[in-house]
């Protein structure tokens, strides 16, 4: 039986304490760029995009408002929702734990990224339900994890910051349990800071 690390029950507390010191590693900070321009490449033009975790909104879902695509972000963050609305008030922005969200609405593209490994394992196989239930044919998800299963232990603002992964055979099940296919998964990109990074669409 797996057991999380006690930290994993500290993530929504942590970023909401350390809102601005996040932001202000985050912002104009794009180490991402080549995987949002691949990302991009595969949506249609003006499509919805639903951020999961967007954080203050820099760089990524200010990203995709800069080039006509419709953001809707989640975060379980007040303080980086508000720095959302403040930068992009015509996006649409929610506060709200990405496990429990049920929008009742579908999107053209789903992210969640620097978000997603935050969660426990448990937790991280539920969200391909979430995934399938706000996608429709040809959404585009992407998403970042760990480099293999296990529990990681960071730090951040002096205190510990839980990730947590599943191998990737288990992912790359999920995914097509839910109708999606991965179309390139790359391990500790060393171009992207050592992320490991999945792009996957769903199929007709």
């Amino acid at each position: 039986m797996e057991r999380d690390h006690p930290s994993a029950e500290n993530i929504i507390a942590l970023y909401h304490e350390g809102a601005e010191a996040w932001d202000s590693v985050r912002k104009g900070n794009c180490i991402e760029l080549a995987w949002l321009e691949r990302y991009r490449a595969l949506l249609p033009a003006k499509a919805h995009i639903l951020d999961l975790g967007c954080g203050g909104g820099d760089p990524i879902a200010g990203y995709f408002v800069q080039h006509g695509y419709h953001v809707c972000g989640v975060d379980s963050s007040a303080p980086l929702l508000a720095l959302c609305q403040q930068r992009f008030p015509d996006a649409e922005w929610h506060l709200a734990d990405m496990r429990r969200i049920a929008l009742r609405k579908t999107f053209g593209g789903i992210l969640a990224w620097d978000s997603f490994f935050h969660l426990t394992r448990r937790d991280q196989r539920h969200m391909f339900s979430v995934f399938h239930h706000h996608s429709e044919q040809e959404t585009v998800l992407m998403f970042t994890s760990g480099p293999d299963n296990g529990e990681a232990i960071g730090e951040f603002m002096g205190q510990p910051l839980y990730h947590a992964s599943l191998d990737h055979d288990e992912y790359r099940q999920l995914l097509a349990d839910n109708g999606f296919r991965v179309l390139r998964q790359v391990t500790e990109d060393p171009d992207c800071g050592g992320r490991t990074v999945w792009l996957a669409q769903r199929g007709k």
